[in-house]
């Protein structure tokens, strides 16, 4: 019901500043969740298609959830290693057999929850093992036999659950009943014909509350639930025999649940008559004048979801102890004049109605409310008298009505209220002062997106108030002039537009000095925000926003909020985002930067988040992520990069490993990202990826190719540069050598007698005196430079030619011999023939003879 408003903005508020996120590893089929005690570890795998239990479960977990998959049994291997195990998840499966002992292991289980399988039996010994079970399930199977010993080894068990299954006879259960421990019992949804005491062979059972299907009989003749304080009757059909043969049978009984019954008004008045201790009746359809009159003591009743249209005048009166009614989802179009004079009311639910007026002294007897819901009905004015005497009303709802203002509503009145819902209303001023009477307010939620005109200082008074749920399309500084004691505000932009530059606008939240908590969700538009947006926050420790940083962040958008503890920066359209944004926080633990087009996290690199334990980047356009990163975050115990564009590349070989790796740090669902990049490996598993190749350090190899090179080059100009001339002598003399044996093994006769090796300044010299001598007087053939050479073919070949073409080598010393390259070079060839003879021609100095 709407009765919990109070509590569901706490939760809401706990859901929206409260991240569900991992303690450590990465699994590959299921996830750790967040606990705050590290020995408490819970994993779930839920709704992952598996076929078995994963063999990778931490064996320190703690409760493992496994619903909604496609297992079809369960075997004791399955669980060996979960000896710390609690708590056990099975349920929405496909689990037609459980082996006998298969929780043997698992002794610490203290609940198990089998619901929405295929189970048709529970056999002897499927619960061996299971001495700790506190709470079982199994509900919405097709069991039709248990077996009469199956329960014995659920010695403190406290909650069953076999509602929707196939049991034809109460005696199937008999055997439950027997539990000494047993308090809560739900066998709804069967097709049991009668529910008789006689039927049971129990002498006393210790059940609290009783859940019972529609049955033809009734009847409890032996008094064997003396403890039974809730009976459950829901779904009864008129076709019914009621039998209690003495009324202190149910003399515990103070709760009577009778919803979706069609029972006539005699079998409701047997009981009623019955059940004579009742404090609470549930959701009776019908209802006549005297229906209640037997229940004086009833302290809670509940009748919502009915038809009722109007209730008699004194329908009400015997209920003198009366603290809650409910009566909520009905077609009332008029306040019930019954209820007038229940001065013990605390709790009253009118919500979902057709309720169009409230009248003056409709309210005034009923001094004790501290709950008022009159959501969702047709209310269109609030008279100033209206909650007149409601001295202890601490909770409010009027959320969903057509009320367009409050004009002297609040005043002087309602200084108690803690709690106040003004969500869905068509207010149309906001007006200074309408809620200065307020001064115990505390929560407060409040939609000015149709106002025509807020007032400046329109919360004046409410200096307590702690958490503010705000819809409209914009908020100024003036707006929260008052609010000292503001801990948390939650601001839905329905439409938002660029602000001038004022001081209202530009620092609005700068008279929230005490403020942790801001949430800001811009629906539609654009916001231009200042670089100052957050000044005077300086105790802010949560900020989520949606669509609110459009684009970019100024690099000093967080100096005015060193206490900054969980941001979150979603629907942004950030691209790029730089390290001097993060400097100024350096207490981060949880950074949510998900649904953006992030390209790189480079700058988390410098940003010196070492405290930060939570991180959340998926839905980005990431490729790659750097070691560099990874080691600069090394408080991270979770991260998150589902759906982004990730790289099957080398460039990612720092992060599978890390991935793979880390026992600190869990990659939720790592194992589940595929390949974007490059094409040929699109769409394939990220982890599965073969990095072989990435062994060997591309860097490495590049650097010692590109030095090789340089070095190569070096040595090569070098060599060229200043050894040109010695290399090619070197190559012919190797020539040379190949010739001279190349000709010895074919016996090749020399062509000259001697090759006369000399200076062209000597040449007069051997031709003059030399040739003659040895030509014309000897007889020998002489091969000389000038004559005997090739024209146009290379001197050095010419020279080995000569030399291995000869019987011998006459060489002609001279100081311009020896001074001669080339000479030098054929008197060193000359050596490697086979005579070498030395003439001088004139006086040598010693220095060219060394």
């Amino acid at each position: 019901t709407n009765l919990n408003v109070y509590l569901l903005l706490i939760s809401l508020l706990s859901f929206l500043f409260h991240c569900e996120h991992s303690l450590a590893f990465s699994l590959k089929n299921c996830t750790i969740l967040y606990s705050e005690n590290p020995n408490n570890v819970s994993v779930t795998c839920a709704k992952r298609h598996l076929t078995a239990i994963p063999d990778d479960i931490p064996g320190n977990a703690v409760s493992l959830n496994l619903s909604s998959n496609d297992l079809s049994n369960i075997s004791r291997m399955y669980l060996r290693g979960l000896s710390k195990l609690e708590a056990l998840y099975v349920k929405n499966n496909w689990i037609l057999q459980i082996d006998d002992g298969t929780f043997a292991d698992v002794v610490e289980l203290k609940v198990l929850d089998l619901g929405e399988n295929l189970l048709t039996a529970l056999t002897k010994n499927m619960f061996q093992g299971l001495s700790k079970l506190e709470t079982l399930s199994l509900n919405s199977n097709n069991i039709s036999f248990i077996s009469p010993v199956v329960f014995q080894p659920l010695v403190i068990i406290r909650s069953v659950d076999l509602s929707n299954n196939f049991l034809h006879q109460i005696k199937a259960v008999d055997y439950i009943f027997k539990l000494p421990t047993l308090q809560h019992l739900i066998i709804t949804y069967n097709t049991f014909s009668s529910f008789q005491s006689d039927d049971l062979h129990v002498n006393t059972s210790n059940l609290l509350t009783l859940s019972l299907d529609s049955v033809k009989k009734f009847s409890i003749t032996r008094d064997i639930f003396p403890h039974l304080q809730s009976l459950d009757l829901r779904g009864w059909s008129k076709d019914i025999e009621w039998e209690v043969s003495n009324k202190t049978f149910l003399r515990s009984l103070t709760r009577l649940h009778m919803s979706e019954t069609s029972l006539s008004f005699d079998v409701y008045r047997a009981i009623l008559q019955t059940a004579y201790s009742l404090q609470e009746n549930s959701k009776i359809h019908t209802i006549k004048e005297n229906m209640l009159q037997s229940c004086s003591n009833l302290v809670e009743l509940n009748l919502s979801f009915n038809n009722i249209k109007s209730m008699a005048d004194n329908a009400l009166q015997s209920m003198t102890q009366l603290r809650s009614l409910i009566l909520q989802n009905n077609e009332l179009s008029e306040l019930p004049v019954a209820v007038q004079g229940l001065t013990t009311l605390e709790v009253y639910d009118l919500s979902t109605n057709d309720i169009s007026e409230l009248y003056c002294p409709y309210f005034w007897n009923l001094t004790s409310l501290t709950i008022l819901d009159l959501s969702h009905n047709q209310i269109s004015y609030i008279f100033d008298c209206v909650f007149q005497n409601l001295n202890n009303l601490k909770i409010l709802n009027l959320e969903n009505n057509q009320i367009m203002s409050f004009i002297d509503t609040f005043k002087d009145k309602l200084q108690t209220l803690e709690f106040l819902n003004l969500r869905n209303i068509d207010i149309m001023n906001f007006i200074h002062g309408d809620f200065r009477s307020l001064s115990s307010l505390q929560y407060l939620c409040i939609d000015l997106d149709e106002c025509d005109s807020v007032d400046e200082g329109g919360f004046e008074g409410l200096d307590n108030l702690q958490i503010l749920y705000l819809l409209g399309d914009n908020y100024f500084y003036d707006h929260f002039s008052g609010l000292s004691n503001l801990s948390t505000l939650i601001l839905n932009v329905v439409q938002s537009q660029s602000h001038n530059s004022s001081e209202q606008r530009e620092r609005p939240f700068s008279n929230l000095q005490r403020l942790k908590k801001l949430h800001i969700k811009v629906h539609r538009g654009y916001y231009d925000i200042s670089k100052d947006v957050l000044s005077g926050l300086t105790s802010l420790e949560y900020l989520i926003t949606e669509a609110y940083f459009m684009g970019s962040l100024y690099p000093d958008t967080f100096k005015h909020t060193p206490q900054l503890k969980h941001l979150r920066i979603s629907y942004s359209e950030l691209s790029v985002l730089t390290s001097d944004v993060f400097l100024p926080i350096p207490n981060l633990i949880i950074l949510d930067l998900s649904n953006n087009k992030l390209r790189s996290l480079d700058f988390l690199a410098e940003a010196k988040l070492s405290a930060l334990r939570w991180l959340n980047v998926s839905d980005n356009e990431l490729f790659v992520i750097s070691e560099t990163v990874i080691q600069s975050l090394p408080g991270l115990t979770y991260l998150d990069l589902s759906a982004n564009l990730l790289t099957c590349e080398c460039s990612n070989y720092g992060l599978i490993q890390w991935i793979q790796g880390s026992k600190q740090t869990q990659v939720v669902n790592a194992h589940q990202y595929t390949c974007a990049f490059p094409v040929s490996q699109r769409g394939k598993k990220f982890l599965d990826f073969g990095f072989d190749s990435c062994w060997i350090d591309a860097a490495l190899l590049c650097f010692l190719f590109s030095s090789s090179l340089v070095m190569l080059t070096l040595l090569a100009s070098f060599i060229y540069h200043f050894l040109r001339s010695h290399l090619t002598y070197a190559y012919y003399l190797f020539l040379a050598f190949l010739y001279d044996n190349k000709r010895r093994k074919k016996g090749i006769p020399h062509s000259y007698d001697a090759f006369v090796s000399y200076n062209v300044h000597d040449e007069a010299w051997v031709c003059g005196e030399l040739l003659p001598e040895l030509e014309g007087q000897q007889g020998w053939r002489l091969c000389l430079h000038h004559r005997d050479f090739e024209p146009g073919k290379p001197i050095v070949e010419n020279i080995t030619d000569a030399i291995y073409s000869s019987r011998k080598t006459i060489c002609v010393i001279s100081p311009n011999y020896l001074q001669s390259e080339w000479c030098s070079k054929e008197i060193q060839m000359a050596r490697y023939g086979y005579q070498l003879f030395v003439l001088t021609c004139n006086d040598i100095a010693s220095f060219y003879t060394d």
